[in-house]
């Protein structure tokens, strides 16, 4: 829960409230008045219809200053604090680093659980909502297998081999869910006891849109783009042809992510969506150890940070998190990092020993490779 919205974060809620998620609008506001906050203030409300927009927000914006207009909005602001545990803009430094390449990042995320999880390697498993046994019992293993190896899972809190995902995951204290409504609501209903076991084992729930959204179809294709970017792979458990999952798969190939599926008996309808996938390129798995191969990572792999406790994740300092979101898997020399960071090199190298001595970070042959955080 939230004390208070700070006041640099209120504008950017403002107009995703009155675009209601419409990401196209709430670009073309912005870029036409110069920036977000110029874009809400109450004498440009009066110039939307300038912009060809949809009738709805224009309507909103007119409506905005007035009592009833203010009484709805700072309802949507009591119920984002009575629901949130963090807010994360675009530009903020905490923002997870790996979704911003994409043109169509969601500019504002609210979330529950601890926002440093949505910075560690995730896989995403996603399948079927209604999988036979044999599927959920592999979507779980390969969850397990993986959060054992450090990977956080991500996935859609769907019934079927997303609940099978996260359940496997939140074995090992790994699992993040991205959501499809506003966080006031559970989607389905009957997955409520497990975001509350996510959130109860040091894991993550998501979501761009606002309190009172409903699970409507059109909102899961978006949501699937953040599952997939946030992601360094993804894995299709089982999937029927015409499956939604083969959507976030279809989403994660225009992402240029690494795509696994595991196959099946060749008459079993429940596997036809991972074996057309297999068909079109995606990689054959029938080991979780096959894919943390396949993705290549480097040997700084394998270095790992023991917490006193091993049922809780280590926090990663504040000062020291910006640089750590500056990291990656593949490498970087002192002075890309420096110039990237506005830091001189000597207070760099500060940073980032403190960073190794912590676990998280190790050089190799002059550059610095972030190190996940483990148990």
């Amino acid at each position: 829960m939230l004390n208070q919205i700070p006041d640099d974060q209120l504008d950017t809620i403002k107009l995703w409230y009155l675009v209601q998620h419409s990401f196209s609008s709430f670009r073309k506001l912005e870029n036409y008045f110069g920036s977000i906050s110029n874009a809400v203030l109450t004498e440009n409300l009066k110039r939307w219809p300038e912009l060809k927009i949809h009738k709805h927000h224009l309507q909103r914006a007119e409506e905005f200053p007035t009592i009833t207009g203010q009484a709805q909005f700072h309802h949507c602001l009591e119920k984002i604090k009575q629901h949130s545990d963090f807010i994360l803009l675009d530009t903020e430094q905490q923002y997870p680093q790996q979704l911003l390449p994409y043109s169509n990042h969601p500019p504002i995320i609210f979330g529950k659980g601890s926002f440093q999880n949505l910075s560690q390697p995730q896989i995403a498993i996603v399948g079927s909502r209604k999988p036979s046994p044999h599927g959920k019992q592999v979507a779980y293993d390969f969850a397990y297998y993986l959060s054992e190896k450090g990977f956080f899972i991500t996935s859609g809190l769907a019934q079927g081999i997303d609940e099978a995902a996260h359940m496997g995951g939140l074995k090992n204290h790994r699992t993040i869910a991205v959501v499809g409504s506003g966080l006031d609501l559970v989607y389905p209903s009957q997955n409520r006891h497990l975001q509350e076991q996510i959130l109860q084992n040091s894991g993550t729930v998501i979501s761009e849109y606002l309190p009172e959204t409903q699970p409507i179809p059109r909102n899961f294709p978006h949501r699937n783009r953040i599952v997939s970017g946030l992601s360094l792979g993804i894995l299709v458990a089982e999937a029927q042809l015409g499956s939604g999952s083969l959507i976030t798969a279809q989403t994660a190939a225009e992402q240029g992510k690494v795509i696994f599926a595991i196959p099946g008996h060749i008459y079993s309808e429940h596997h036809q969506g991972c074996h057309q996938l297999i068909r079109e390129g995606a990689i054959l798995v029938d080991h979780p150890e096959q894919i943390i191969e396949d993705l290549a990572l480097p040997t700084q792999w394998h270095c790992a940070q023991h917490a006193e406790n091993e049922k809780q994740i280590p926090e990663i300092p504040p000062h020291l998190f910006n640089i750590y979101q500056h990291l990656d898997w593949v490498g970087q020399d002192l002075d890309t990092l420096a110039i990237k960071l506005e830091l001189n090199t000597a207070e760099l190298t500060s940073y980032l020993m403190e960073l190794e001595l912590l676990g998280l970070c190790i050089q190799q042959s002059g550059l610095y490779l972030r190190c996940r955080v483990s148990h």
